[in-house]
């Protein structure tokens, strides 16, 4: 089942070949509790139900944040589809592909984040220092770091300190 954008939405698009079979990366990656451990600006995420969450951001200057996501689609070793609580025209929507590669030992995962506010949204995020299109890049990275080697290095776009690094 394919979502079209909304009208006026503004995509922002990243992908990453992970040395994992697609099966471990789907796996680790469904379990959406893991997500601050590669996601630069979620530092917690509570289990609200089997299908939403409770996320802690940190925003530029250290403002924290909580936001409900929802679980809207799962496809095993597929397909995972999320989305922010809240009217229809302001929620932020993203959709993780994954597939395995030629080899099988590597997984394809494409990610697009589908942000409210068209334009006028993207140029606020990139106003505060919030590039939506480096942040998503970058944490795709982190997942790849995470899931290869069980660490991140990648500081890019993220929280100061959260990985050791300058942030």
């Amino acid at each position: 089942m394919s979502h079209p954008s909304r009208p006026g939405a503004h995509l922002v698009e990243a992908s990453v070949t992970i040395e994992r079979p697609v099966a471990d990366v789907y796996g680790f990656y469904h379990d959406l509790e893991n997500l601050p451990r590669f996601l630069g600006d979620v530092t917690a995420i509570e289990r609200v139900d089997p299908a939403t969450f409770r996320w802690t951001i940190v925003g530029p200057l250290g403002v924290r944040v909580r936001s409900t996501i929802r679980l809207t689609e799962a496809r095993t070793n597929e397909l995972i589809r999320y989305e922010t609580t809240g009217p229809p025209g302001l929620r932020a929507r993203w959709t993780v592909r994954f597939a395995a590669a030629v080899d099988p030992g590597r997984t394809e995962v494409h990610e697009v984040l589908e942000m409210p506010l068209g334009r006028l949204g993207h140029a606020a995020l990139v106003l505060i220092g919030k590039p939506p299109a480096a942040e998503v890049a970058a944490n795709l990275r982190r997942l790849k770091q995470l899931v290869e080697t069980g660490e991140v290095t990648e500081t890019a776009h993220a929280i100061r300190g959260k990985f050791g690094g300058p942030g």
